[in-house]
């Protein structure tokens, strides 16, 4: 069984699949990862690298937690990177907070050399690295580098990895200003969200974990959504 660390439920509902249990949002990452083959972050990201667009692949070789450097596992990476499209490789920065502007992302990229920001993989890292199993991090590009998520889209996430429609609506109303932002957002993240159910089909239903005995990872079924 593999651990599948992710934010939205969204992302969560694609994911879900034979040998996968999903944490999306949150939650005791410690406890649900104890007695798993494998943890991986796995879902959409933002681009802190130029030329990164919605709907690419980006794979992590280390998840930078601060001024720490947590490697992925070398042989799980290379197995993402040779199944998915064409992905970019390097560091990912996990932060706790998202990098909702240019300038932030500017600034990150500079600072610590990463290609893509999200705010679970440092948690998942870390997970794997207390209970000492091999970890891998890929994600999609859901806002490139030069992409300022508007306010609504900022307020729009629970805790529990579901949208927060009333803070959405809220927020349209105190600066309707900002809705051609957000059509635009909502449309790159369902290129992402495409992406990524591309890529689930793609690795199997082990996600190109660590391989078992008897375990399946080979495509998903057709019928499998």
């Amino acid at each position: 069984m593999i651990l599948a660390v992710t934010g939205l439920q969204r992302e969560a509902r694609i994911l879900a699949g034979p040998g996968i249990e999903v944490a999306a949002g949150g939650g005791d990452l410690d406890l649900r990862a104890a007695g798993k083959q494998g943890v991986i972050s796995i879902g959409i990201a933002g681009a802190l690298a130029p030329g990164l667009k919605p709907g690419d692949w980006v794979v992590a070789d280390a998840v930078r937690d601060r001024d720490e450097l947590l490697p992925t596992d070398r042989d799980w990476t290379a197995r993402l990177a040779s199944r998915l499209s064409a992905p970019q490789r390097g560091v990912f920065f996990g932060g706790d907070t998202i990098a909702a502007t240019a300038a932030q992302k500017a600034e990150l990229h500079r600072a610590t050399g990463a290609i893509a920001v999200d705010t679970e993989s440092h948690r998942a890292a870390r997970a794997a690295q207390r209970h000492g199993l091999p970890f891998a991090a890929a994600r999609v590009i859901s806002d490139a580098a030069d992409r300022t998520l508007p306010p609504a889209a900022r307020v729009g996430m629970k805790s529990d990895g579901n949208v927060d429609l009333p803070a959405v609506l809220w927020s349209l109303l105190l600066a309707p200003w900002q809705l051609p932002a957000l059509i635009r957002t909502g449309l790159e993240a369902e290129t992402a969200f495409r992406a990524l159910l591309r890529g689930h089909r793609t690795l199997g239903s082990g996600l190109g974990g660590p391989i078992l005995p008897g375990s399946y990872l080979g495509e998903l079924p057709p019928d499998v959504v």
